[in-house]
């Protein structure tokens, strides 16, 4: 892939899990403007984009956000990403009122029980028609 290919923002999601899924889903139809492009975690672009950006080891496995050549990932991740959808959900933001801490614990205990919670399925499925240009990995 060429550079542009690349160029932001990309979502890196779970390609086995349905509430990953299910967000990838409920981001495309907030999204008007197509700004969003995805691919999953397990896929080789994903595997590059990760190690190429993440500074600490290795991330979350749940969905991360790359966007200005930077990775983004647990609470910062998903209120970056909601401050871009169609309204109410930039109002999300006030949650940055709430330490990082706190804010990254709340999301390591729905990530850590996302499989039990949601289950999961034996392959990364097809995106949806209308979306399948946006999927890049």
């Amino acid at each position: 892939m060429s550079g542009d290919d690349t160029d932001g923002p990309i979502i890196l999601f779970d390609g086995v899990c349905n509430l990953c899924h299910g967000a990838v889903r409920f981001i495309v139809r907030r999204d008007p403007d197509a700004r969003f492009r995805f691919a999953p975690l397990e896929s080789e672009l994903g595997k590059r984009l990760v190690k190429e950006r993440a500074e600490h080891g290795p991330p979350a496995d749940s969905i991360l956000l790359i966007h200005g050549g930077k990775l983004y990932q647990r609470s910062e991740a998903a209120l970056r990403i909601a401050a871009w959808l169609r309204a109410p959900w930039p109002a999300m933001e006030l949650l940055r009122a709430i330490p990082r801490p706190l804010r990254d614990a709340a999301y390591d205990y729905v990530a850590r029980n996302r499989y039990r919670w949601f289950g999961r399925k034996h392959a990364c499925p097809d995106p949806d028609p209308e979306a399948r240009d946006r999927f890049i990995g």
